[in-house]
């Protein structure tokens, strides 16, 4: 990438053609060797990217941003690795934003990108723990770009082209990822971690809204999106009480 206003993020930017998952070639690079932090791996066609446990994420070759990028954040406690989610997700909501300016772009719980109610972006982050801290973080990212048709499996998707009425060059978009990422990452180092939790809140989709859930048993209710807790666990107020969710444990109604 040429004019890239980073200290280290996307670097070493290594372009492939086509992988089966940028994720699975990070990890064994890892496996292999130690890149430099920073290092992105870059796919313009990922016929098998991953989404949230174990979920497919569907891409059109040469249309969208297919990604990961590998840290070191060993200066975060294992246990507080959601702050690093907010951190991440901040940055991929930001530089969608960027692009959309008169659209309402949050963050819907823990780390999918909406603009309205359709999702344009999703991410994926796998740790590595070592001892008490998080030796090493992979952070795959998957945004909609360009794509203007999708399969019907799946649900109710968007893209910047979709949403804006014109194309847009990858490598701008690309570009401006990178410095988010690495702006908030570095804001993440700097320890500036409850600036992010009140970031992430004020970016939340359908936070303080009155919203119908269903529970992973099939169980529906009506709450309100309350908060986050230091362990990512969604709060949902309801029925004079709050109840916290982990993933896949809670969806909303549409």
């Amino acid at each position: 990438m040429q004019h890239l206003n980073t200290l280290f993020v996307g670097k070493v930017l290594l372009h492939f053609q086509e992988l089966d998952s940028t994720n699975s070639h990070a990890q064994e690079l890892l496996a292999k060797s130690k890149p430099v932090e920073g290092t992105i791996v870059l796919a313009s066609a990922q016929p098998q990217g991953r989404g949230q446990h174990g979920s497919r994420w569907e891409s059109e070759p040469g249309k969208n941003l297919t990604l990961s990028l590998i840290l070191y954040p060993d200066f975060l406690p294992a246990w507080r690795n959601f702050v690093l989610n907010k951190a991440v997700s901040l940055a991929v909501r930001d530089c969608i934003a960027a692009f959309l300016p008169q659209k309402n772009v949050a963050i819907k719980w823990p780390n999918d990108i909406y603009v309205g109610d359709k999702k344009i972006g999703g991410i994926l982050i796998q740790n590595t723990l070592q001892q008490s801290v998080i030796a090493s973080t992979i952070i795959g990212i998957g945004l909609n770009i360009n794509q203007t048709q999708f399969s019907a499996a799946v649900p109710n998707p968007t893209s910047l082209q979709l949403e804006s009425g014109n194309e847009f060059a990858l490598e701008i978009v690309l570009a401006a990822l990178a410095e988010r990422l690495e702006q908030y990452y570095l804001q993440l180092r700097a320890g500036n971690w409850e600036q992010l939790n009140t970031f992430y809140l004020q970016r939340l989709y359908r936070l303080g809204t009155n919203s119908v859930f269903q529970r992973i048993d099939g169980t529906v209710f009506r709450g309100v999106i309350t908060g986050i807790s230091d362990s990512g666990r969604l709060q949902i107020s309801h029925d004079d009480f709050v109840e916290t969710f982990d993933l896949k444990e809670v969806s909303f109604v549409h």
